[in-house]
């Protein structure tokens, strides 16, 4: 779970958001594939002009926004095993995101974004190992800067729609990211 650290960097979490296709989904079952928003299949015109309604959203004097947050469900261990008991424990998170926007728990500043505290994430009578918290709470440069390349292949394809805003944030993402490396 990941808090942006405000509406231009909430905008390009969600323009870069990517999921396994499935048989429902074109592309070969298992391969990752970009869809921003998860609107791809019902967006009738280009992403990047649908990327630049939300920038503009969020540059009007005034505009009370709401944080945005991107979760990722399915983080593995290096076993294939999810990191996160499942859909029963998914509350668990949203009440970290609810008690932020009130203000009464914590979060740490990433690369990627804002992450809980572990003492702030309600994992009481969970069975998960400290090493798993450390990783779901953790980020993976590495796997981080690799995804750059995709990321920018994605971007590409939007031309000359994609708003600056988002290719400066895949910039500064890659320099926090080079920062944390060094």
């Amino acid at each position: 779970m990941t808090e942006s650290f405000g509406w231009q960097h909430g905008t390009f979490l969600g323009a870069t958001v990517s999921s396994e296709t499935t048989a429902a989904a074109a592309g070969r079952v298992g391969e990752l594939r970009r869809d921003p928003m998860a609107m791809l299949p019902f967006c009738g015109y280009n992403m990047g002009d649908y990327f630049a309604h939300y920038l503009k959203i969020g540059s009007r004097r005034g505009a009370k926004l709401p944080k945005i947050y991107y979760v990722n469900w399915f983080r593995t261990d290096d076993n294939g095993k999810f990191l996160w008991p499942g859909y029963g424990e998914n509350s668990r998170v949203l009440k970290w995101i609810f008690e932020r926007c009130d203000g009464k728990v914590h979060a740490v500043d990433t690369p990627i974004g804002r992450l809980p505290e572990p003492a702030d994430l309600d994992t009481k009578g969970l069975d998960l190992p400290a090493a798993d918290i450390a990783k779901l709470l953790g980020v993976d440069v590495d796997g981080w800067l690799a995804e750059i390349p995709s990321i920018r292949g994605h971007f590409a394809k939007f031309g000359r729609n994609l708003p600056e805003g988002l290719n400066r944030e895949v910039d500064e993402l890659e320099d926090r990211l080079r920062k944390v490396k060094k």
